[in-house]
């Protein structure tokens, strides 16, 4: 008889977005002629940069020829990327990452949820909230949760996210293990100083525990005072493993490219206290189940680093953190207490009622798609994120309509 992996069963029917989406189509069938204006899912609206799609297209070329055809390529990711990767996102910027500690992957969402496997069933696993469901989700399916209450797992640490911390949770008042972190942060879009960064690097080295840094938003801190990397943080090298991505800064999120940093000095151990490389432990789940990204997907994502590229990148986050300023402005004008939109693309907002009822609200009223902080945890319960992913005059448009029907929402 095959048995099932009774953990699945402890997760929520279904994920966040396949709820809202769900809603979403509802809507649009009871109301067919209502534009619907998404401000919901972080998916990206412009196309991809010129000079990714020439280096994209040329890539395919050289695969139409025998004499540059390529079949499987390393599944750590070509050198050309990687060399790439570690000069302008970190030699240049003076912090120390070499390119063979760097993985490239098919996305952040997937290196961030595979990397728990590394790791002991019954490790303590502390986690901020609000949080990406897939921290969560994934440690659920491994086997470290007990029951669900309260909008909360037995058997994780959470770390509450809230006004009274300016978002930026406190250290955990207890031994944990591994310890899951996002800076700018999805879904509140607060950013992080070194100084603030720095007691959670040494708080891990106290503890031995390891963290896990998401920084796939990094390209859209403007404050120099906000860190970028959490190796920017003297010792992080020893205690964080850290996750990027093209997706938002470049477009990617239909093409597929990220990247992981895993340094070659980062610990784990064994229950006898024996060390060991979590680099080597990496590099052999990654090469075991994992083929690689596709040559054409990577040339594309080269050509971000291109002088040009640069330009064209910088553009289009350019164009996002507008949109991102629009909606903070006037959402705080219309009375709202709102968080994020400075150096990320999301606004946090407190809709000043259940952020389920705000979103059935707004999508009635208005046709508006936001996404409800109550699926980030318990401590979204009564705010909505709002993600400036669309383009300026959809954005224009929705704060006008939100603006119109204010009283109602």
């Amino acid at each position: 008889m095959i048995t099932i992996n009774e953990n699945y069963l402890k997760l929520q029917t279904s994920y966040l977005f396949s709820d809202i989406a769900k809603k979403v189509e509802k809507y649009t069938k009871e109301s067919p002629d209502t534009k619907i204006i998404r401000l919901g899912i972080g998916d990206v609206v412009y196309p991809l940069p010129e000079v990714c799609i020439e280096s994209f297209i040329a890539g395919v070329k050289e695969l139409g020829e025998q004499s540059s055809f390529k079949g499987y390529g390393p599944s750590n990711g070509y050198d050309f990327l990687r060399s790439k990767i570690a000069k302008f996102d970190f030699q240049d910027r003076g912090v120390e990452v070499f390119e063979d500690e760097i993985f490239v992957s098919d996305g952040s969402k997937c290196d961030t949820g595979n990397f728990q496997e590394l790791f002991a069933q019954d490790i303590k696993v502390a986690i901020p909230d609000p949080v990406y469901p897939v921290y969560v989700d994934t440690n659920v399916m491994a086997g470290r949760t007990k029951g669900y209450e309260n909008n909360s797992f037995k058997g994780l640490v959470y770390l509450d996210a809230t006004k009274d911390n300016n978002f930026i949770p406190n250290l955990p008042q207890e031994k944990v293990d591994l310890i899951y972190l996002c800076f700018p942060n999805n879904p509140t879009g607060t950013a992080i100083t070194k100084e603030e960064l720095t007691r959670w690097v040494d708080f891990a080295k106290e503890n031995k525990a390891l963290i896990l840094y998401d920084a796939a938003y990094e390209s859209f801190v403007t404050d120099s005072n906000m860190v970028k990397s959490i190796y920017e943080v003297e010792g992080a090298r020893k205690v964080a493993v850290e996750f990027r991505s093209f997706s938002k800064s470049a477009g990617f999120t239909g093409v597929r490219c990220a990247y992981t940093i895993v340094p070659k000095e980062c610990i784990a151990y064994d229950k006898e206290g024996g060390e060991h490389k979590i680099f080597d432990m990496w590099n052999r789940r990654h090469s075991t189940k994992f083929n690689g990204v596709s040559y054409p997907v990577q040339k594309a994502a080269e050509a971000v680093y291109s002088d040009e590229g640069r330009k064209q990148v910088q553009n289009l986050i350019d164009g996002y953190m507008k949109n991102a300023k629009l909606i903070f402005r006037e959402l705080t004008a219309l009375g709202y207490d709102c968080t994020g939109g400075v150096n990320s693309p999301y606004i946090w907002v407190d809709a000043q009622k259940d952020s389920w009822d705000f979103f059935d609200t707004l999508l009635k009223k208005t046709g508006i798609v936001c996404t409800p902080g109550e699926g980030f945890g318990k401590c979204g319960k009564q705010y909505v994120r709002f993600s400036a992913f669309n383009t300026y005059s959809q954005v224009e448009e929705a704060m006008k309509r939100i603006k119109n029907n204010k009283k109602e929402l």
